[in-house]
């Protein structure tokens, strides 16, 4: 049975908002950006559809953890600008602080210090 590898991973549920809060530390950025840094950064296993990445930047905008501005974007357009705000820091490293210890329980499950036997 010939088994093809996933071309992407999709991405939990809740994740996306932490990809977005780290991305926005290094500096504002535009939508686009945002998109292109975490599929990059990710060696393409990670894209983020637009239709996923506009709500959950109105959502985040919404909470108070990222603020928007228009500016003029590097090819000279009218974009939206986001970046963090303090409380988005504080967010960030409060999801950050949980992605570890779910990171850590998956790894303890797939990957038992105990090998147990079939």
């Amino acid at each position: 049975m010939d088994r093809e590898l996933p071309s992407r991973v999709e991405l939990l549920q809740g994740t996306l908002d932490l990809l977005i809060l780290r991305t926005l530390l290094a500096g504002p950025s535009h939508g686009h950006a945002i998109a292109k840094h975490i599929r990059r950064t990710s060696e393409d296993l990670l894209q983020v559809e637009t239709g996923s990445l506009y709500p959950a930047l109105h959502r985040l905008e919404a909470k108070g953890w990222i603020a928007a501005s228009w500016k003029l974007s590097d090819r000279g357009k009218r974009a939206r600008y986001y970046h963090l705000t303090p409380l988005g820091r504080k967010q960030l490293a409060s999801e950050q602080s949980k992605w570890r210890a779910f990171s850590r329980a998956v790894g303890l499950i797939l990957n038992p210090v105990d090998q147990e036997g079939p």
